[in-house]
């Protein structure tokens, strides 16, 4: 077929393709198309004049607009803030047990601070607060550093073992056995006393033997953190041994582990993660998590 050959029912030139007896058109763009074609461009010329558009080096164009995207998200934060500090305000003034008498401010306190814990402390002490192996259950009245409102602001903002500041809390379990203070035997002796201090069914099927050699190692080893009646000391984390309360679990071989291997615990320190309120608004919901159990 030539080029240049002319559709009799279109009235438009063929291109000199044909398929199977089709034959292919020669037509022109419809006006629609250079229409839409010629808007964009002119739209991306006046966007790139406008707007930031083009990297230069280490800066930007900033466009006649000087559109800050940063400067706007700035300013709907500030603006969140301050609807927000109708109850915020109060929560920072108030004392922690004023803020658990008003149920209007415990109110959001329960709405935000269920917010904040899940995006902060769930993944180690669980969606419920009840901790795991390792992590304590805050959900009781068991606490090692102190339960009171000034303990709970003091773990949240300094941590324990993680940060620099005078103020965190630092404690560590010796390591009895790997460290040579005491041999094997010893370490069972203690291991099994200290079980029958919390279980005395445990006791009756241990060797009193056992039980009376590790209650003199202990003596002489542990009562400096934990005391002579072994209910602990919430000034150095360690904790009540006389309870059904296990940070590591209470069997006979997570104990011996324990005493032989040692314990050292961290909590982050949020004081630089999360504001004044945000750490208020938490030490208030922990604090009323244990009022309901």
């Amino acid at each position: 077929m030539a080029i240049g050959e002319r559709d009799p029912h279109s009235g438009h030139l063929t291109t000199g393709h044909e398929w199977n007896g089709i034959k292919e058109l020669n037509t022109p763009v419809p006006r629609a198309v250079w229409f839409f074609l010629i808007l964009t461009v002119l739209f991306s010329i006046g966007w790139w004049i406008l707007m930031p558009a083009w990297p230069l080096g280490k800066t930007y164009t900033k466009g006649l607009l000087e559109r800050d995207e940063r400067q706007l998200v700035n300013e709907r934060l500030e603006r969140e803030r301050m609807k927000r500090s109708d109850w915020t305000s109060p929560i920072l003034a108030r004392s922690a047990q004023a803020i658990l008498a008003d149920p209007v401010l415990m109110n959001a306190v329960r709405e935000d601070g269920a917010r904040l814990f899940g995006d902060n402390c769930a993944a180690c002490h669980g969606m419920s607060a009840r901790g795991g192996m390792g992590f304590p259950d805050l959900t009781d009245n068991d606490w090692l550093w102190g339960g009171s409102a000034d303990d709970i602001a003091r773990t949240i903002d300094f941590g324990v073992n993680s940060s620099k500041s005078p103020y965190s809390h630092r404690s560590q379990m010796l390591a009895f056995g790997r460290d040579g203070i005491l041999d094997n035997d010893a370490v069972i002796a203690v291991a099994t006393y200290v079980r029958s201090l919390s279980d005395a069914t445990s006791a009756r099927g241990d060797s009193p033997q056992a039980v009376a050699t590790g209650r003199t190692i202990f003596a002489e080893n542990c009562t400096s953190c934990h005391g002579a009646d072994a209910k602990g000391n919430r000034e150095l984390g360690a904790p009540d041994l006389t309870d059904t309360t296990w940070l590591y679990g209470g069997d006979l071989q997570t104990v011996y582990t324990t005493i032989n291997e040692g314990r050292q615990g961290e909590m982050p320190a949020w004081e630089m993660r999360l504001n004044p309120v945000e750490r208020k608004i938490l030490t208030v919901y922990v604090l009323n998590l244990g009022r309901h159990r």
